[in-house]
């Protein structure tokens, strides 16, 4: 039976959602519709304006020139400026690496609260962000299934001229390229399909996947570990990787004997012989202490084009590195290398704690001080009643350029276990 007949007028909110998953499943492309034995994609339909998603997209873009014109300026900075925007000393020399300076990385996501005051962006994912399969693959099959207009249709095409252009700017610049692997944390239902799915889209001849275990480094090369059934376990060189790993997690890593494995691999690419994807640009792009700094030199009305002024002032947040906000001002608190909403308070106006993650597993980090934005209240169907939660939309940025968008509802910080929530898009 079709989706479409499945979909009926009558059929319960659980009969459509598995109308619409199920064949997703079989295909083995997106298996994790549900998290942590909860549901995480929704089978509703949030219905985009088409003037909000055409801003989304030129907001993207322009602070894609902004953050790409500032990283050039902290790749060429002293140890002292990396070591006050967060980034691990271990990374500095890998981060000073620089292949296209008019892109700030070649796969992120900008975070966006749609506000009373027009749209405002909250965060930047740069180095390894995710819902990558739900915009770009699954997003499309709900809309059609409902018969609606998919705002992501045609995008997933950029993945295989932006992988390209990347290879093309390693091989210029004298890297080797024959051996490319795509790498990420194997029994991550999640990351591995998130992993093998740019590994499909890229069209990288012989790419192949290796989970994070089975990566050994020795001397100045890292190699995948291959069990070649009777052949016993083959060692492959790696020219080129794409790992869903964090740089500042890849920065602590250390084999079970206590050696620093992360810091290795990091030696080797600032030493060019590993070239990575992201590239490094993306990790200098991702601590939350770049937002502050962008708005310290605004602020000062220094470095930047009218332009650039005039989009900074329109879709940023006043950031700082310290608490300087009127008494009056609700702000968020946030580790300036946090994800998924770890270790972020939110502060009302009176100064209390309005609500906090409950996590700090980057409680250690410096932290951002953010002015409060509002996400947009809405009200969707799950498995378990009606949920009232808030709407966050990320916009992808890849090569430089706007692309699809993707919805998440949950609480006033959005955390792992909000909800996916497909749109389409309306006039």
């Amino acid at each position: 039976m079709s989706i479409a007949k499945m979909l009926r007028p009558d059929a319960s909110y659980a009969e459509r959602r598995e109308a619409i998953y199920e064949p997703l499943r079989q295909e083995g492309i997106f298996t994790w519709d549900c998290l942590y034995g909860q549901e995480y994609a929704l089978a509703g339909l949030h219905r985009l304006e088409r003037a909000q998603l055409e801003e989304m997209r030129k907001a993207a873009e322009a602070l894609g020139r902004i953050y790409a014109k500032t990283i050039r300026i902290v790749q060429q900075g002293e140890p002292a400026l990396l070591a006050e925007l967060g980034l691990p000393p271990a990374s500095f020399g890998a981060i000073r690496l620089r292949f296209d300076e008019e892109v700030p990385t070649l796969i992120g996501r900008f975070d966006f609260a749609l506000t009373p005051h027009g749209l405002k962006m909250l965060e930047f994912n740069s180095d390894t962000p995710t819902g990558i399969v739900e915009a770009f693959h699954v997003n499309g099959r709900v809309c059609a299934a409902y018969g609606e207009e998919d705002p992501n249709e045609g995008c997933s095409g950029a993945f295989r001229q932006a992988f390209k252009r990347m290879m093309d700017l390693y091989r210029e610049a004298g890297y080797a390229s024959e051996h490319v692997v795509f790498s990420s944390l194997d029994w991550h239902e999640e990351d591995a399909g998130t992993t093998r799915y740019l590994l499909r889209q890229s069209g990288i001849a012989g790419a192949e996947f290796a989970a994070l275990s089975d990566i050994r480094v020795e001397g100045d090369r890292i190699w995948a570990q291959r069990n070649d059934g009777d052949q016993g376990v083959a060692s492959n060189p790696i020219d080129v990787l794409y790992r869903l790993h964090a740089i500042e997690k890849l920065a602590e890593d250390r084999d079970t004997d206590g050696y620093p494995t992360g810091e290795h691999v990091l030696e080797l690419i600032a030493d060019g012989k590993l070239a990575i994807i992201n590239p490094p640009s993306g990790f200098a792009a991702q601590t939350k202490a770049l937002q502050a700094l962008i708005w310290n030199l605004h602020q000062a009305g220094e470095f930047y084009s009218e332009e650039e002024h005039e989009a900074i002032e329109a879709y940023m947040l006043p950031t700082f590195m310290e608490p300087c906000f009127p008494e009056v001002t609700p702000y968020v608190v946030k580790p300036i290398l946090g994800r998924e909403g770890s270790g972020v308070t939110i502060y009302a106006g009176s100064g209390e704690v309005a609500e906090e993650s409950g996590e700090d597993e980057y409680g250690d980090q410096p932290m951002v001080y953010q002015q409060y934005a509002e996400l947009p209240r809405i009200r969707v169907e799950t498995l378990t009643g009606p949920y009232e939660g808030r709407l966050l939309w990320g916009c992808f940025l890849i090569n430089g350029r706007s692309s699809a968008v993707i919805a998440r509802v949950g609480g006033s910080i959005t955390n792992n276990l909000s909800y996916y929530l497909p749109s389409s898009v309306i006039d």
